[in-house]
């Protein structure tokens, strides 16, 4: 199946890609590198907006496993995001990428609050803006926040990078034999429950005709091959 182009990505960073080879916290190292990765993309006339989760520091459903209140545990996460969003902007302001971060929770002091107008002039004058805090709301994934920004910001992709070139039939890293796959729709992912996103991420991309691209982003000049066409991915969208 040909590989459409796209002008305007959502790209999704997990927390965890932002660790590098440690167990817990940022490495300035890899988000360096990270950095740099979208930096080329931007300069390759790609407009972007990024979504980072918040595992590296803190996960609200695990926090609720140990005893924490479900939903001040995911309000803990969304704090973790905002972190790991001024790292990320930090890196890239670093090279020379001019951006913006906007919370879904206010806090002024440290970055603009999202207004989805003001997000979409930020991206229209060049910025890269990250969307920090997750939707704003305990119970929600920040997959689910990906989604949902890539449906207001007139995106047309939303691109999941991960540790893994794309999406299996079985955790690659457990089962020597999974079998990768080039495309999937959205009902196929849905229905036998790959972990792709979650399902309401997943569903709401299928109703807004969002395209999902998993890749690996750790690997060197991987954003830029698979925005050109070139890399390896799978690509999740309605069926033809």
């Amino acid at each position: 199946m040909p590989r459409p182009r796209f002008h305007r990505i959502l790209l999704k960073l997990s927390g965890e890609a932002l660790m590098g080879q440690g167990q817990f916290g940022i490495d300035p190292a890899t988000v360096a590198s990270m950095a740099g990765e979208i930096a080329a993309a931007k300069e390759a006339g790609h407009e972007l907006c990024l979504v980072v989760g918040g595992g590296n520091i803190f996960r609200g459903i695990a926090g609720a496993a140990q005893g924490f209140d479900r939903a001040t545990g995911d309000y803990m996460g969304m704090l973790a995001t905002v972190m790991n969003a001024l790292a990320v902007q930090n890196a890239l302001e670093k090279i020379g990428v001019d951006t913006r971060v906007q919370s879904a929770i206010p806090m002024s002091s440290v970055c603009e609050p999202y207004i989805r107008r003001r997000a979409m002039r930020h991206m229209e004058k060049g910025r890269i803006v990250i969307f920090a805090a997750g939707t704003g709301n305990p119970y929600f994934t920040t997959d689910t926040a990906a989604a949902l920004r890539a449906a207001e910001m007139g995106c047309d992709a939303l691109f999941k990078g991960t540790s893994v070139d794309g999406v299996y039939d079985a955790d690659p890293k457990k089962v020597a034999g999974a079998t990768r796959y080039d495309s999937l729709s959205f009902n196929r992912v849905l229905a036998d429950d790959l972990k792709v996103m979650d399902a309401s991420a997943v569903a709401l991309c299928r109703d807004n005709k969002i395209p999902i691209v998993v890749f690996n982003i750790r690997q060197p000049g991987n954003l830029a091959e698979v925005l050109a066409g070139r890399g390896i991915a799978t690509i999740v969208q309605n069926e033809e």
